[in-house]
């Protein structure tokens, strides 16, 4: 039986129309995201599916390419979904830049998380604020580990400068999962540190992006 034989209020998109998307399972969220389902498979079982073999939420929307070229679905499906994923991190963007102010590591966080946990390599990016700590721009800069080698404090102080930032803000991501900054992040951050103070920008934060929450290193105290 299809999801079109199914009773109207059991409906996926019906229910989300009707009751609101806060009463829908993630399962029945991406059958609505998906349209249909494959041969054999309605839309929810599909959607139940790619849970399943993603291991969670959290990791399907983390790596989307990754995770739903794997399932075998086709083409449109896949765009839609990471269309989704999409939209949701150009809106986190749009809600930081109508801020008055940063304020505290959390109000760059679900943003930057959103921007750079679900890479599979590792990407150094800088968050460039003005003199009242106002977002102007987001800017990924380097790929490759971040050490001396790969992330280069010339580099960082020219794109400052050309953003005209006041501040800014570190991030890059461990695609193993594992947020802890190592040696390496904390040596690279000291040296952008002391070369953007020559410019008179100050280094806010750095951020380690990993599977969970994000680690400010601000927060303790390796700035």
């Amino acid at each position: 039986m299809s999801i079109r034989d199914w009773p109207e209020g059991e409906r996926p998109r019906e229910k989300l129309l009707g009751n609101g998307s806060a009463m829908l399972s993630d399962a029945e969220l991406l059958a609505v995201l998906l349209g249909s389902g494959t041969r054999g498979k309605d839309a929810i079982a599909l959607g139940r599916e790619l849970l399943i073999n993603a291991g969670s939420l959290g990791a399907l929307l983390s790596r989307p390419e990754q995770q739903i070229r794997a399932s075998g679905m086709g083409p449109a499906k896949r765009a839609r979904i990471i269309a989704a994923l999409e939209l949701a991190r150009r809106s986190l963007a749009e809600e930081l830049q109508q801020r008055q102010s940063l304020g505290n590591p959390r109000d760059s966080g679900d943003y930057l998380r959103a921007r750079l946990r679900h890479l599979p390599y590792e990407v150094f990016g800088c968050l460039y604020l003005d003199n009242r700590h106002r977002v102007l721009a987001f800017e990924e800069l380097f790929r490759g580990t971040v050490d001396g080698a790969s992330v280069h404090p010339r580099e960082v102080v020219r794109a400052c400068l050309q953003h005209n930032a006041s501040a800014v803000i570190f991030a890059h991501n461990h695609p193993s999962g594992v947020a802890e900054p190592s040696a390496a992040d904390r040596a690279i951050t000291h040296d952008l540190r002391d070369a953007l103070q020559l410019v008179g920008v100050r280094v806010l934060d750095h951020l380690v992006i990993g599977s969970g929450e994000p680690v400010s290193m601000a927060a303790r105290g390796l700035l």
